[in-house]
């Protein structure tokens, strides 16, 4: 039988040499001129490079994104990058147990081979959804942090690396966001930013929350003031980038003009607080020598959206324009700061009338043209 085998490969040995060379060629245009060359070409032509230096500008999705909304999204708000969550079900605020949602990984990495064609980078986030979403990462303080720590490494950031950082080659992994409770545990932290450094070769950021300071405020310097501990965590020399939920509060107007807005920024009217951002998230930077990304940026489209734009409903009232101009008035006092490496508008990805923070057609305008 082999005998007779050997005798026609031999007699039909320059067809085998065909679909050989055949086949190289069909693993070298897939290889090397599509997921090489063309690829390459795609990531190079979104790139958006200022006089102030290279940026990001990105959409977080909401959790139930669709695919066909995310890319039209994409089109229409000029994005060159993508925050794609992966859903991590945390049974209640206290639990040190967690698990990687497998539909939520699913769905994210048939969206990532999509991007990757067309040339979106991809921040990877691990989303806390606590007790079905129900509960906030703000609140979360589990019972055991040295176990919710191990479980965070092992059980979320180890398969998340492993199957979606590394074989996908995401822009950046995002270790962490928003735990406002535990995010003094400064070893632990520092502990995940080397795990993550030794088991994924990409960026890293961290995501800290907004914060408020007020210049009547006589502790406001102590060092266990908010943001003072924020200014002093040591997680931020372990990263490329800081990142920033960017709720911060500006006025206690119901609307307001993008100029008060600008000034707000500058020094806020709520309370008469009297806080700097702008030179409080600068501190931040030049504390690290590390950009700072607005890993947030979003507003309610309603009345009140700069008093509270962490509150999805601040007001019963709708008021697209409010929300465009906040967004108007960071683009003015941000766009041409050099240590300011982009932001991501929360939230895109999906539309019904639950969704508060997604930009109106007014904010689009504004959003797109950012960074022209």
């Amino acid at each position: 039988m082999f005998s007779s085998l050997w005798s026609h490969l031999k007699r039909n040995k320059v067809k085998l040499l065909v679909v050989v060379i055949f086949l190289i060629m069909i693993v070298f245009v897939k290889k090397v001129l599509i997921d090489i060359v063309y690829v390459g070409q795609q990531y190079a032509k979104n790139r958006i490079i200022t006089a102030w230096g290279e940026k990001i500008k990105s959409g977080n999705l909401s959790v139930d994104y669709s695919l066909d909304q995310t890319l039209s999204d994409i089109a229409q708000l000029g994005l060159n990058t993508v925050n794609v969550p992966v859903e991590i079900d945390i049974p209640s605020l206290t639990a040190n147990t967690m698990s990687v949602n497998p539909e939520s990984k699913k769905k994210a990495i048939e969206l990532i081979r999509k991007l990757r064609y067309k040339g979106i980078n991809v921040i990877l986030e691990p989303y806390p959804y606590i007790k079905d979403g129900e509960l906030y990462e703000t609140k979360l303080k589990p019972a055991d942090v040295n176990v919710w720590f191990w479980n965070w490494k092992q059980v979320v950031l180890s398969p998340l690396i492993k199957d979606i950082a590394k074989p996908y080659q995401v822009y950046a992994l995002c270790i962490g966001s928003n735990f406002d409770q535990i995010e003094t545990d400064y070893g632990y932290w520092t502990d995940v930013a080397d795990f993550v450094r030794i088991n994924y070769p990409g960026r890293i950021t961290y995501k800290t929350n907004w914060w408020y300071t007020a210049k009547w405020d006589t502790q406001k310097a102590e060092q266990n003031d908010t943001y003072t501990r924020k200014l002093n965590n040591p997680v931020f020399e372990k990263v490329d980038f800081i990142s920033v939920a960017a709720y911060f509060e500006l006025t206690d107007k119901d609307t307001n003009t993008v100029e008060n807005l600008v000034s707000s920024l500058y020094s806020t009217q709520i309370f008469k607080r009297q806080q700097n951002v702008f030179s409080e998230l600068e501190n931040l930077s030049t504390r690290w020598q590390k950009p700072v990304f607005f890993g947030e940026l979003g507003f309610p489209r309603r009345n009140k959206a700069a008093v509270h734009p962490w509150n999805p409903l601040p007001s019963t009232i709708i008021n697209d324009q409010e929300q465009a101009n906040c967004f108007q008035a960071y683009k003015e006092v941000f766009e041409k700061a050099t240590w300011n490496l982009g932001f991501s508008v929360f939230a895109i990805g999906k539309i019904d009338e639950n969704k508060n923070y997604y930009p109106s057609e007014q904010s689009i305008g504004v959003i797109n043209s950012w960074y022209k």
